[in-house]
């Protein structure tokens, strides 16, 4: 409780220490590793917080929460495509009625470029989370690659004011869109 108190209040340092001694002593606990894992990347340590995330998954191979973090962060880091697809679509299965492993999916087939996919799961994330500010991001995003451009300045403007992490970039895209889109990627890529 300690640990996820420290992670919760950002103290991630203290928070991985706590974490660390609790696996000494409980070295085949999943749900140990999924949050050490998640506060090694919070700290920017993405090759531990992958290791932590792998092992977790050895434990418990079926646990959405631990497939969703590992899949989500290798779309957004554009890495092993060819792993978090097949991934996310199996925490889609095993959770449907989760927004943000919902987007996660979406956000994967945003990122190789099969909008029309995206839309459909970035559309029914926002029906199940319509207060998340990256989920509503999320969605404008897709709507501008679309050509939907009123709907994608709605969503963002639906997005920074739901307390965003980031308002400046989704103000930029307010105002200015989305830059060109990259050439799409392979899922084997």
């Amino acid at each position: 409780t300690l640990a996820d108190m420290y992670r919760n209040l950002r103290r991630y340092e203290d928070a991985e220490a706590i974490y660390g001694a609790m696996l000494a002593e409980q070295p085949n606990e999943w749900r140990l590793y999924f949050a050490r894992g998640a506060t090694r990347e919070q700290l920017d340590r993405w090759p531990e917080a992958e290791t932590d995330f792998r092992r977790a998954l050895e434990l418990s191979p079926e646990q959405p929460d631990v497939m969703n973090y590992l899949a989500y962060m290798w779309v957004d880091r554009g890495e092993n495509f060819d792993e978090a697809l097949p991934m996310l679509r199996r925490a889609v299965e095993l959770r449907p009625a989760s927004g943000a492993i919902i987007d996660s999916l979406g956000w994967a087939y945003f990122r190789l470029g099969d909008y029309n996919q995206a839309l459909i799961y970035l559309e029914r994330a926002v029906e199940l989370l319509p207060a998340d500010a990256v989920l509503n991001d999320h969605l404008g995003d897709v709507y501008w690659r679309l050509g939907c451009r009123v709907e994608a300045r709605f969503q963002w403007q639906r997005a920074l004011g739901l307390d965003p992490e980031e308002p400046d970039a989704i103000a930029a895209k307010i105002e200015n869109g989305l830059s060109p889109a990259p050439p799409s990627r392979s899922a084997n890529r």
